[in-house]
Protein backbone atom coordinates (compact mmCIF):
# COMPACT_ATOMS: atom_id res chain seq x y z
CA UNK A 1 0.00 0.00 0.00
CA UNK A 2 1.47 3.35 -1.14
CA UNK A 3 0.58 6.74 0.95
CA UNK A 4 -3.05 7.27 2.13
CA UNK A 5 -4.65 10.93 2.32
CA UNK A 6 -7.24 11.29 5.09
CA UNK A 7 -9.78 13.95 5.41
CA UNK A 8 -11.87 15.82 8.13
CA UNK A 9 -14.02 17.90 6.74
CA UNK A 10 -15.34 20.51 8.94
CA UNK A 11 -17.32 23.90 7.87
CA UNK A 12 -14.33 26.38 7.94
CA UNK A 13 -11.46 23.77 7.74
CA UNK A 14 -10.40 20.25 6.42
CA UNK A 15 -7.85 18.66 8.85
CA UNK A 16 -5.29 16.34 6.98
CA UNK A 17 -3.18 13.54 7.47
CA UNK A 18 -1.07 11.29 5.83
CA UNK A 19 0.41 7.49 6.40
CA UNK A 20 3.68 6.64 6.08
CA UNK A 21 5.08 4.87 2.69
CA UNK A 22 4.56 1.59 4.37
CA UNK A 23 0.58 2.00 5.88
CA UNK A 24 1.57 1.91 9.25
CA UNK A 25 0.99 4.74 10.85
CA UNK A 26 -1.37 8.36 10.26
CA UNK A 27 0.55 12.04 10.52
CA UNK A 28 -1.31 14.74 11.36
CA UNK A 29 0.47 16.90 8.51
CA UNK A 30 -1.92 20.43 8.17
CA UNK A 31 -4.94 22.39 8.15
CA UNK A 32 -6.82 23.88 4.76
CA UNK A 33 -9.35 26.38 4.77
CA UNK A 34 -12.58 25.62 3.19
CA UNK A 35 -12.95 27.45 0.05
CA UNK A 36 -15.97 25.90 -1.50
CA UNK A 37 -16.29 21.95 -2.77
CA UNK A 38 -14.29 22.97 -6.26
CA UNK A 39 -11.50 25.00 -4.41
CA UNK A 40 -11.54 22.64 -2.02
CA UNK A 41 -11.28 19.57 -4.42
CA UNK A 42 -8.18 21.70 -6.46
CA UNK A 43 -6.43 21.90 -2.80
CA UNK A 44 -6.88 18.08 -2.39
CA UNK A 45 -5.33 16.96 -5.62
CA UNK A 46 -2.33 19.06 -4.97
CA UNK A 47 -2.24 17.84 -1.82
CA UNK A 48 -2.42 14.35 -3.49
CA UNK A 49 0.23 14.87 -6.13
CA UNK A 50 2.67 16.28 -3.79
CA UNK A 51 1.87 13.14 -1.31
CA UNK A 52 2.02 11.22 -4.15
CA UNK A 53 -0.62 9.31 -2.63
CA UNK A 54 -2.64 6.52 -3.93
CA UNK A 55 -5.68 6.68 -1.73
CA UNK A 56 -7.71 9.26 -0.40
CA UNK A 57 -10.00 8.46 2.99
CA UNK A 58 -12.62 11.12 3.84
CA UNK A 59 -14.31 10.93 7.24
CA UNK A 60 -17.96 11.02 6.98
CA UNK A 61 -19.70 12.24 10.18
CA UNK A 62 -22.58 9.94 10.32
CA UNK A 63 -25.14 10.51 13.38
CA UNK A 64 -24.48 8.43 16.92
CA UNK A 65 -27.39 6.28 15.33
CA UNK A 66 -25.22 5.96 11.62
CA UNK A 67 -27.33 7.96 9.72
CA UNK A 68 -26.65 10.57 6.86
CA UNK A 69 -27.23 13.59 8.77
CA UNK A 70 -26.65 17.43 7.37
CA UNK A 71 -22.90 17.15 8.42
CA UNK A 72 -22.34 14.21 6.30
CA UNK A 73 -24.54 15.12 3.46
CA UNK A 74 -22.27 18.34 2.69
CA UNK A 75 -19.47 16.06 3.38
CA UNK A 76 -20.56 13.83 0.66
CA UNK A 77 -20.98 16.87 -1.84
CA UNK A 78 -17.01 17.05 -1.64
CA UNK A 79 -16.35 13.54 -2.24
CA UNK A 80 -18.59 13.66 -5.05
CA UNK A 81 -16.62 16.66 -6.69
CA UNK A 82 -13.11 14.83 -5.21
CA UNK A 83 -14.41 11.65 -7.19
CA UNK A 84 -14.73 13.60 -10.29
CA UNK A 85 -11.05 15.43 -9.48
CA UNK A 86 -9.13 12.58 -8.49
CA UNK A 87 -7.10 10.20 -10.09
CA UNK A 88 -7.35 8.09 -7.09
CA UNK A 89 -9.67 6.07 -5.39
CA UNK A 90 -11.60 8.47 -2.66
CA UNK A 91 -13.39 6.50 0.10
CA UNK A 92 -15.72 7.69 3.17
CA UNK A 93 -14.48 5.92 6.95
CA UNK A 94 -17.07 6.57 9.48
CA UNK A 95 -15.46 9.14 11.47
CA UNK A 96 -18.31 9.74 14.01
CA UNK A 97 -15.64 9.36 17.31
CA UNK A 98 -12.77 10.90 15.30
CA UNK A 99 -12.69 15.06 16.89
CA UNK A 100 -13.50 13.27 20.34
CA UNK A 101 -10.54 10.85 20.18
CA UNK A 102 -8.60 13.53 18.71
CA UNK A 103 -9.26 16.04 21.49
CA UNK A 104 -8.61 13.47 24.41
CA UNK A 105 -4.76 12.45 23.27
CA UNK A 106 -4.27 16.83 23.41
CA UNK A 107 -6.42 16.96 26.90
CA UNK A 108 -3.75 14.13 28.01
CA UNK A 109 -0.46 15.48 26.29
CA UNK A 110 -1.70 19.15 28.32
CA UNK A 111 -1.86 21.28 25.45
CA UNK A 112 -3.26 24.74 26.07
CA UNK A 113 -7.09 25.19 24.66
CA UNK A 114 -5.07 28.09 22.42
CA UNK A 115 -2.87 25.16 20.97
CA UNK A 116 -5.96 22.47 20.82
CA UNK A 117 -7.92 24.75 18.84
CA UNK A 118 -4.74 25.37 16.42
CA UNK A 119 -4.29 21.45 16.02
CA UNK A 120 -7.69 19.49 16.29
CA UNK A 121 -8.51 19.05 13.19
CA UNK A 122 -5.23 17.89 11.23
CA UNK A 123 -5.24 15.74 14.70
CA UNK A 124 -8.98 14.25 13.87
CA UNK A 125 -7.66 13.47 10.40
CA UNK A 126 -5.25 11.56 12.11
CA UNK A 127 -7.12 9.71 14.20
CA UNK A 128 -9.86 8.90 11.52
CA UNK A 129 -6.75 7.72 9.17
CA UNK A 130 -5.68 5.31 11.95
CA UNK A 131 -8.73 3.83 12.74
CA UNK A 132 -9.14 2.81 8.67
CA UNK A 133 -5.48 1.24 8.43
CA UNK A 134 -6.23 -0.70 11.83
CA UNK A 135 -9.18 -1.92 10.37
CA UNK A 136 -7.66 -2.55 6.97
CA UNK A 137 -4.78 -4.53 8.65
CA UNK A 138 -7.38 -6.72 11.07
CA UNK A 139 -9.28 -7.43 8.41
Amino acid sequence: MGRVVGLDVGTKTIGVAVTDEIGLAAHPRRTLPRKGDPADAEAVAALVAEEEAERVVVGLPLTLAGEIGPQAKRVLALVAVLEKRLSVPVETWDERFSTAGAQRVLLEADLSRARRKQVIDKQAAAFLLQGWLDAKRSR
